[in-house]
This record gives structure tokens, C-alpha cells and sequence, in this order.
């Protein structure tokens, strides 16, 4: 009975221990002077090197704001380049601070894999790409057909959830990243190609001849995307958590780049935002930040409109509506909790 419970509370202080070093990121992360963020290997819009070779994207664009929350300088990022297969574990094991990688939250990575996603910046569904040349119009009509899948994803758990459902057959090509996604279905390797329909847009994009391939109507799947940090550290998840959150609130409010240190140099009419601005409240320090933290976030990279219209919108080669990433205010599901 001495040894168990000896055992027991052996056990219990290694949790606790475990606890309390993990719950140390925000700390960490000032003292390295940095953040590590992990984001996709390449991916036209939300992950990619413009031509000095910077990393820019709308999941990117997460990785600069929380920097900017902290240091107040966006520069101060390193980026991990993930795949399916890697990000997840890069994460809990503390490789990196926070996952910003076009990630679906779901059940099982919220539970199983003690991530937690801290909001959606991008809701999606996944679809089909095929080349017009196969003269398909539809996914039903995919029977027999070789699909090219990158591994280690929810993709390829709802192909087989779509296939069996319909009675229908298929011939998965596995891929790792989104390159040799693009190699494979260019060189006809596979007759379709299946992920997130954001990503298929942003696939399209950078085709030699994109309007050669057609995105099928069908969407098979609810795919809320989001950054991700590891459980059991709360402080940090509220940090990134709610630099998320001073995006969406930002866009509705009418805050952007151009004018949010004209706002934030005196409080205006409107509570909301003086909140969010850091003149009215202690909502820095509760978060262990200083009270213009918000400022300089949206002062960096703009709010989640801006950040929108910049990366995946119809003016980019991504050409992507707002459709259910629009605010509620404009007909979509973009919500964010208020400041208060």
C-alpha cells in the first residue's frame, strides 16, 4: 500500500511538474526574444516566399500578428515548414510555439492529441480538382478513379467517408506537400486531386494553364481551419487566442492599418473599441501584455479584411469570395467574442 502510494504520488508531482514547465510558453517565447511558428512547406495565399525570400500568407499573416502582440515588431518570427504528417508532433513536442497551418479542428485533435485550437480563421469544406480534358463534372462521377491525397490529413479520412457512402471506388496516390501534389496531378499521375477547397484555388493559381482544370461542385466535408497551440499552457492560448480575435473585431469595427494609430490616440465614442485599442480597460495586463498590444498587431498587418483581400481575395491569383468567412454583419459566420 506504501508503494502505491508512493507510486501515486509520484506520478502526480511528474504531472504537476509537467504542468508547470509547460505552462510557460508566453515566458519562453520573451526570453528567446521570438516566436516559432509552424506553417505549410508552400501553399499560393496562405503560405509562401515572395522573391527576397520572406515568408507571406494569410496563416502567416497569424504568426506576425502574435509576434507583434508580444515584441511589437512582426519581423521576430521563426518559420517551421510543416507537412500533414509532421505538424502536429513538431507542436507537442514543443518545436514550435503555435501551429498556424491551414489545420481542421477536430474531435480527436482536440482530445486525443491535446491541441487546442484556439479559433477559425478560415472556414472551408474539401473538394475535387480535375482536369477539364477529363470531362467530368461532378465527384459521383469519380468511380475508379486514381486521387492524388496527402497523408497524415482529415482529407483522407473524408474521401473514404464520401467513396464508401456512395458506393464507390477509388485509387489513392499519396502525397506529402503540396509540391508534389502539383508535380503529380500535372503529370497526369492521378486523375483528380482532393483537399480543402481553399487550397485547391490556391493549387489552381500557380497551374502553367489554370483555366485547363475545373473545381467540382461538390464539398464533402466542414473544414474549420485554425492556429493550434498545445494544451495545458491557457496564458498562451488566450494570447493567440484572442490575437485572432482583435482581427475579426478589428474588420467589423472599421479598424485598419491605415488609421488605428489615429484611433488609438484618444478614445473615441465607441467602448468596443477603445477596449480593443488599450485607452479604456486593464485588457492588456489580463493577458500579460502591454495595453497597446492591439495596436501594434493591426498597425503590422492590417485587420482580417484587409489580411483577406490581400492573400486569398478576387483581386489575387487565389480569386477566392468571402462567402462563409464574411462577417455575420455581411452574411457570413465570422463572429468574433467581444472585447469586454
Amino acid at each position: 500500500m506504501k508503494l502505491l502510494t508512493l507510486a501515486t504520488a509520484t506520478a502526480v508531482a511528474g504531472m504537476v511538474a509537467a504542468t508547470g514547465a509547460q505552462a510557460q510558453t508566453l515566458q519562453q517565447v520573451k526570453d528567446r526574444g521570438n516566436l516559432i511558428c509552424g506553417i505549410n512547406t508552400g501553399l499560393v495565399g496562405f503560405a509562401f516566399t515572395d522573391a527576397e525570400g520572406n515568408w507571406q500568407g494569410f496563416d502567416v499573416a497569424v504568426c506576425k500578428a502574435v509576434a507583434a502582440a508580444i515584441f511589437g515588431d512582426a519581423s521576430k518570427v521563426e518559420y517551421k515548414p510543416l507537412t500533414g504528417k509532421t505538424r502536429f508532433s513538431a507542436l507537442s513536442s514543443g518545436e514550435v510555439d503555435v501551429l498556424s497551418r491551414n489545420s481542421t479542428w477536430t474531435f480527436s485533435r482536440d482530445t486525443d492529441l491535446k491541441l487546442e485550437f484556439v479559433g477559425v480563421n478560415y472556414y472551408d469544406g474539401q473538394g475535387f480538382i480535375v482536369p477539364k480534358a477529363l470531362g467530368v463534372t461532378s465527384a459521383l462521377e469519380l468511380d475508379g478513379a486514381t486521387i492524388c491525397i496527402q497523408t497524415g490529413t482529415t482529407t483522407e479520412l473524408n474521401l473514404a467517408d464520401y467513396f464508401r457512402a456512395n458506393n464507390m471506388s477509388y485509387e489513392p496516390v499519396p502525397i506529402e506537400t503540396e509540391s508534389e501534389a502539383k508535380q503529380k496531378f500535372l503529370a497526369n499521375a492521378c486523375d483528380a486531386y482532393t483537399t480543402d477547397a481553399s487550397g485547391l484555388a490556391a493549387s489552381r493559381s500557380s497551374y502553367p494553364t489554370p483555366t485547363d482544370y475545373v473545381i467540382l461542385p461538390e464539398i464533402i466535408s466542414k473544414e474549420p481551419l485554425g492556429p493550434a497551440v498545445r494544451q495545458g499552457d491557457d496564458d498562451w492560448g488566450d494570447v493567440v487566442r484572442w490575437v485572432l480575435n482583435s482581427l475579426i473585431v478589428a474588420e467589423e469595427y472599421g479598424v485598419t492599418k491605415d488609421n488605428v494609430e489615429e484611433m488609438a490616440s484618444a478614445a473615441g465614442d465607441k467602448p468596443e473599441v477603445n477596449r480593443l485599442l488599450g485607452t479604456e480597460g486593464e485588457y492588456g495586463a489580463m493577458i500579460n501584455l502591454p495595453a497597446d498590444w492591439a495596436v501594434k498587431v493591426i498597425s503590422s498587418v492590417g485587420n482580417y479584411g484587409e489580411l483577406f483581400d490581400e492573400y486569398l481575395g478576387p483581386n489575387t491569383p487565389v480569386g477566392l469570395e468571402r462567402g462563409l468567412n464574411a462577417l455575420y454583419t455581411d452574411g457570413g459566420i465570422l463572429y468574433a467574442p467581444p472585447f469586454r
